[in-house]
């Protein structure tokens, strides 16, 4: 966002840690050059913090000499950041996810994480529930970009966690899966789940926080968005 602060314009950003802090040339204040040593660190301490299930935010600002006109103008001043710093924030699974995934398990039913998180976040909260038991069950939505649809098919059934994905891939993911005969149950609250959520066998929308256009396009509409009545 642009803001201006005792009459000084300023452009401050929020976003995933690794890219935040990949747009940041100083540290604390314009006088401070973070060196690649400290990005380093910062970077590793980070990744420590995701590794405990912590999703991990960053936050940076620089001074504007003029307001942008437009958003590409906004986007073009997101280079030379001042990192101001990075908090991680816990966000538990329910406690009755570990025993409906089990349940899932256990009805041969593959339960699927499907993420914005980052993959070692998304890794960590899988391992809890009970999702994956292994590191190499995730893999990046950037990665699912480098294969082809028939490709994909392939692919898909190595991996029970998926981080950092667009709507795009969720789609794919849905249709991969769909297309070996599974019946997918795909679940979402956003306007970008709505895509993935119609191209599924059972859409499943969350009545709590999930957007109009998501719950429209869903099969079963959660009352307590508790992945566990699905289970039920």
């Amino acid at each position: 966002t642009v803001n201006i602060i005792n009459g000084k314009y300023y452009l401050l950003v929020k976003g995933s840690f690794s890219n935040v802090i990949n747009r940041c040339n100083y540290l604390g204040d314009k006088n401070k050059k973070l060196t690649k040593k400290e990005k380093d660190e910062i970077l590793e301490d980070g990744n420590d913090m995701a590794e405990r299930a912590l999703r991990v935010m960053s936050y940076a600002y620089k001074e504007l000499k003029k307001i942008p006109t437009d958003s590409n103008e906004v986007l073009n001043e997101e280079n030379n950041l001042i990192l101001a710093g990075y908090v991680g924030i816990i966000d538990p699974p329910r406690t009755d996810v570990r025993a409906a995934v089990k349940t899932c398990k256990n009805a041969s039913i593959r339960p699927i994480m499907i993420t914005g998180d980052s993959l070692v976040t998304a890794i960590a909260i899988a391992k809890e529930v009970g999702i994956t038991s292994n590191d190499n069950e995730g893999i990046l939505g950037s990665e699912l970009d480098k294969y082809s649809d028939e490709e994909l098919i392939d692919v898909v059934s190595k991996y029970n966690v998926y981080a950092r994905v667009s709507p795009q891939n969720k789609v794919r993911i849905v249709e991969c899966w769909k297309s070996v005969g599974a019946v997918v149950a795909m679940t979402g609250d956003g306007v970008n789940d709505a895509p993935s959520i119609k191209s599924a066998d059972i859409g499943v929308g969350m009545g709590k926080v999930g957007t109009e256009v998501t719950k429209n396009v869903s099969d079963m509409v959660l009352v307590d968005d508790n992945f566990s009545t699905i289970v039920n």
